[in-house]
């Protein structure tokens, strides 16, 4: 064999052994080279492990007590917990019970369940997270608050599409919406959260706006439900919301029953938008006339007073069980017309008082029964002289006239008080004018002030003006804080919200 053959054979040897060595260093690489987990617990290494279903399954045999407290199947790692797999030769492998004991140490574990976000459509609301186990615990709960201000047929058939048609009155439900965007999400919860298991829980958080424990009072003999929720700075209608298994505020209380006198302070804001057609009273006026043919002595009334009924169609739009306070009508009809209460008394009209801001002078002592109503007719009551969602309303609220509809003086009087900077229309919770928004004051005879809130500006008196009863003072507006047009009409004994002065019910001028 030729040198250069020789040569070239020993080359070829060399490059296939070289090529054995390399072949099997790589097969050594191959076949030892394993999967391991590198274990994370908020950013830092706490160790590797070998099989990351091995910790699992450590996890769920360790934390009975948390699937027994929620009747979960499975509990998983703290949210901070993330496993990177990778090849590796020659690590130190950490026991997986040790990398258990150092989680379990640092952070809570997590069970699967729903994040329910609640962002408020106001400035003045926070945004609410919850966490619920599943969604039908969260839709049970809304359901629950739901039928707290709605009677639960009329929820099923607005629900269904099978509302009855109004045949005379009655209401049909047209629309219906919470204000909140709500969004709900599947996520693993740490058990140190507030997780909701169970709907009524939650139902009370949704109402009440905490998990404590309601405040009751037990039924005594002689209670109604008017009278328990004036007593406890409610109207009736919210306890009735709080009390969902009375019907209306009429129902029969049993001596000894525990009741709930919570005030609701809802956390979602459920909007009704309903068609109506009611039957609404309208209050009828008293007039004095003298007849000069009587004795002085002669006192009698003359013509009994007859209550009006005006039937409304109208859209109607209610907050939580709360009715706006501007109600504009389609459309009336008069069921029954308003017949004045006329008392005759014997002799000659006195002489009237004249009236200033600082004194009243005359010999008329005025009897305080001739009030005018302050508003056009047909009209509707939409909030009464009650508790109303923890401070109390200390007027009546007059509406269905519309916008601009004229104000009239309820008595002759002197204007001591007026506010004309707030713009025509407010929103609620404006602090313009004191919340009253334009309003006027009016001084009568016998320490009695009328008050009128809500208008519209460039009011149609003047602080130290006289007015007569009937006269237009203003037009009903929407200024201040306001939900719609109306005048909050009220009587103050003594100067409106000074010391020693007090609110009356309105009423008791007409009824």
């Amino acid at each position: 064999m030729k040198t250069k053959d020789i040569i070239k054979t020993s080359i070829i040897t060399m490059i296939m052994i070289l090529l054995f060595i390399i072949v099997g260093l790589f097969n050594r690489n191959y076949n030892y080279a394993q999967n391991y987990y590198q274990v994370y617990l908020n950013g830092e290494k706490i160790g590797l492990i070998a099989d990351e279903n091995e910790l699992y399954n450590l996890i769920n045999e360790e934390q009975q007590d948390i699937k027994n407290t929620y009747n979960v199947s499975s509990v998983y790692p703290p949210n901070g917990f993330v496993t990177e797999k990778y090849q590796t030769y020659d690590e130190d492998i950490t026991n997986v019970k040790n990398v258990y004991d150092k989680i379990k140490d640092a952070d809570d574990f997590t069970i699967e369940g729903y994040i329910v976000k609640i962002k408020s459509d106001s400035e003045d609301k926070e945004d609410i997270t919850l966490y619920v186990l599943n969604k039908d615990i969260f839709e049970e709960a809304l359901k629950n608050v739901v039928t707290s201000f709605v009677e639960k047929n009329e929820f099923a058939a607005y629900l269904n599409n099978n509302q009855e048609e109004i045949k005379d009155v009655g209401q049909i439900i047209e629309q219906m919406y919470f204000k909140e965007t709500i969004t709900t999400r599947l996520a693993h919860i740490s058990v140190h959260e507030k997780i909701y298991t169970d709907p009524i829980e939650l139902s009370q958080f949704l109402l009440f706006g905490s998990d404590k424990e309601e405040n009751s009072y037990v039924v005594q003999e002689g209670d109604t439900i008017e009278s328990i929720s004036e007593a406890n700075k409610l109207n009736p209608q919210e306890f009735l919301i709080a009390n969902p298994k009375f019907k209306d505020k009429s129902s029969i209380l049993a001596i000894g029953d525990k009741v709930n006198i919570t005030l609701i302070k809802p956390v979602l804001t459920l909007v009704e938008d309903l068609h109506v057609v009611e039957d609404v009273e309208q209050a009828y006026e008293t007039e004095t006339i003298y007849d000069n043919t009587k004795e002085s002595s002669y006192n009698e009334v003359t013509q009994e007073g007859i209550t009006g009924i005006v039937r409304y169609t109208r859209k109607k739009q209610v907050v939580n069980g709360e009715e706006g306070q501007g109600a504009d009508p389609i459309s009336t009809v008069t069921i029954r017309e308003t017949q004045n209460e006329i008392t005759t008394k014997g002799g000659v009209k006195p002489k009237t008082y004249t009236y200033n801001p600082n004194n009243i002078t005359g010999s008329y002592v005025d009897t305080g029964q001739d009030w005018g109503w302050p508003t056009n007719r047909p009209y509707i009551i939409t909030s009464e002289f009650q508790w109303r969602w923890g401070s109390f309303h200390n007027a009546i609220d007059i509406s269905g006239t519309g916008f601009g509809s004229p104000i009239y003086a309820a008595k002759d009087g002197t204007v001591v008080e007026t506010n004309n900077n707030c713009p025509n229309n407010g929103y609620y919770a404006s602090q313009c004018g004191g919340t009253y928004g334009n309003y006027i004051v009016i001084q009568h005879a016998n320490g009695i002030y009328t008050m009128y809130a809500h208008l519209i500006k460039n009011l149609n008196v003047n602080v130290g003006d006289t007015v007569t009863k009937g006269q237009i003072i203003a037009s009903m507006g929407n200024s201040g804080s306001s939900t719609g047009s109306h005048l909050h009409f009220g009587v103050s004994v003594g100067e409106p919200n000074q010391p020693g002065s007090s609110w009356m019910n309105p009423w008791r001028l007409y009824k």
